[in-house]
């Protein structure tokens, strides 16, 4: 049976489990005191500290729009620093960005002493924190968690942070949720929706186009929902305005909500009268928040939204109740019958045109992520063993290569490699290589590896073998196939995110004192991966300095040469390279003597490379 199927669906059991917990009724008693109090609201439950961020107490927008969307990078820094260097780490990413309105508040309890001293006041003896907010005050409360997970990670501080929200409209794109993602955060969130709340989905709406055409109904709707939740009628009679661009979205576009820059998440627990779902997938939480959204009315959708105490209320038995298969014919599998009961839970059993992309959709959760991290690990590792004779074959031609006649050296020959089977299997071996190191990037960052994978020695010490083999490889193929002559030099524009990954892995481990010893033999590989990609630059400087008029420019030029010959020297004298770096004929050798040769033509600067590739220095 194919391990898939056999799999009994997992996300009306994580809903049951999380409802049946007391967490999701404290939270909602506060969240209640918060909107009645307008202010922040603080307890203590059981040894966990608990903080509720009201929901009628943000200014209204003057931007009709309401989805203005601002940079993390503007707050102050040290705000989010984690965040703030994930985008760092992947500039060719959009960066990460928030609503606008919801920073600038956020930003206003922030910069209040008294906002952070009941804060921090509260978290002190606690051993757990629960942030949570209703509406407008769960987007804040959302923000705060993020803000006290990069606080308490700079602290080294192992207190476990959660945040519920309920009804809480979306935070910010889909950079932020990849981001959150990365830092292994997306757990800590638990978005609570019931079926017709018009708030969760409001970011997914055309609400610019609406804004355009009606914008008095949503600047009114926007004060109503963030000033008083307690005018009902009144935001009905604008619900009823505002409703049908949201409903008619997906059938206007037809993509349904894709389109929108926010994205979801964390984890979504949605609630209907028949029960409730969870879903960690941010594209299966917008199929869902779509899908429920569709038969709401207007009086529907604003009781939904202020009623979410009832939800929790009767969450625990309601979700406990037995269920059955009265029509139609039994599921095939225990899977099967999961997903139908995922399906009856979120209400949409009855619905024919509904019900069969609802299943699609938590079939498709439940494909990102089949397996949990310990197992996606243990089999990256028998996958890695099988990979050992893609390399074993590199390195055989690596040994080769040193001892050849022809005293080139590795990088050379494989550059300057000509049609040979030998050259074509090492190659197809270098790309196979690299795509199992592509996906094991992904994993990570798709959060499918447990949360220090990158910290663990195999991983570590397998990922800098690999770099330090066969990035000389990509660097030789860069250039033998002129890439640098159109898309510019290897460091700057032709280096792989793997490679800058593996990078900051090897940072980061723990290094032994062995580290610290002097090497009394050359390397068995360059210990920098870039080296010849640092060579290849150097003969480019070389050629440009020869025909160079403009003095201020050479003398550019010769800085940078100089630099490189300090940096060589360096290298070579601590043994830091591999022998092939001195062949007769490589690329290194043959660029010192050029160059020293014309330091002494030109007779205005002095030779300052020692003779390393004279005959007597290579061993």
């Amino acid at each position: 049976m194919d391990a898939e199927t056999s799999l009994f669906e997992s996300s009306e059991m994580l809903a049951t489990f999380i409802s049946s917990t007391p967490v999701l009724q404290d939270s909602w008693r506060l969240c209640s005191l918060a909107n009645t109090s307008a202010s922040v609201v603080t307890d203590q439950v059981r040894g966990i500290a608990y903080v509720a961020f009201s929901g009628t107490i943000m200014p209204p927008l003057a931007d009709p729009s309401c989805a203005n969307l601002e940079a993390l990078d503007r707050p102050p820094d040290g705000l989010f620093p984690p965040l703030q260097q994930r985008h760092a780490q992947h500039q060719h990413e959009d960066p990460p960005m928030l609503h606008a309105a919801i920073l600038h508040h956020f930003l206003s309890l922030y910069t209040s002493p008294a906002f952070l001293n009941q804060i921090l006041t509260v978290i002190e003896k606690s051993k757990a924190v629960v942030m949570t907010g209703h509406s407008m005050g769960g987007a804040v409360a959302s923000l705060s968690a993020l803000w006290l997970l990069s606080h308490l990670q700079s602290t080294s501080s192992a207190l476990p942070v959660l945040c519920i929200t309920f009804g809480s409209p979306l935070l910010g794109n889909e950079a932020l949720s990849r981001a959150i993602l990365r830092e292994r955060w997306a757990g800590n969130f638990c978005h609570v929706v019931s079926n017709h709340d018009f708030v969760p989905r409001l970011f997914l709406a055309p609400l610019p186009s609406l804004s355009t055409q009606q914008p008095h109904f949503v600047r009114q709707f926007w004060h109503l929902l963030m000033t008083s939740l307690q005018s009902v009628s009144e935001t009905i009679q604008l619900f009823r305005s505002v409703l049908p661009f949201v409903q008619a979205s997906a059938a206007t576009t037809g993509e349904g909500w894709v389109k929108s820059p926010f994205s979801p998440f964390g984890n979504y627990l949605f609630f209907s009268e028949e029960g409730a779902v969870c879903v960690n997938d941010a594209a299966a939480a917008v199929k869902m928040l779509e899908l429920m959204f569709t038969t709401a009315s207007p009086g529907s959708s604003i009781e939904d939204h202020l009623k979410y105490g009832d939800y929790v209320g009767k969450a625990s038995w309601q979700l406990l109740m037995r269920k059955s298969f009265t029509q139609g014919e039994p599921p095939e599998s225990s899977y099967e019958a999961g997903v139908a009961l995922a399906v009856q839970s979120c209400g949409l059993a009855g619905q024919e045109s509904i019900a069969g992309p609802a299943k699609d959709c938590l079939k498709m959760a439940k494909r990102v992520n089949p397996l949990p991290p310990h197992l996606n690990s243990a089999n990256l590792a028998i996958t890695l063993s099988k990979n050992v004779p893609y390399r074993a074959q590199i390195e055989w031609f690596k040994a080769s290569c040193d001892k050849s006649d022809d005293q080139m050296g590795y990088y050379d020959s494989f550059k300057l490699r000509g049609a040979s089977k030998k050259g074509a299997k090492i190659n197809m071996n270098r790309c196979l290589l690299a795509g199992f190191w592509d996906n094991v990037i992904y994993m990570l960052e798709s959060n499918q590896l447990p949360h220090d994978f990158n910290k663990r020695a195999k991983w570590v010490n397998a990922s800098q073998f690999y770099k330090l083999l066969v990035e000389p490889l990509d660097i030789a193929e860069y250039y033998r196939t002129g890439k640098h002559r159109t898309q510019g030099h290897y460091l700057k524009n032709g280096r792989e995110k793997r490679y800058e990954i593996f990078d900051r892995w090897w940072k980061g481990r723990e290094a032994g004192d062995e580290e610290n010893n002097k090497r009394t033999s050359y390397a068995s590989l360059t210990q920098d991966s870039c080296f010849w990609a640092r060579v290849e630059e150097a003969k480019d400087w070389l050629d440009q300095v020869r025909s160079e008029s403009d003095t201020g420019r050479s003398d550019m030029l010769w800085q940078d040469i100089d630099r490189f010959e300090s940096y060589a020297t360096r290298l070579v004298e601590n043994k830091e390279v591999s022998i092939d770096v001195l062949a007769k004929n490589s690329s290194f050798t043959l660029l010192m003597e050029e160059l020293q040769d014309f330091k002494k033509k030109t007779q205005q600067f002095p030779p300052q490379f020692p003779a390393f590739w004279n005959e007597e220095m290579v061993p």
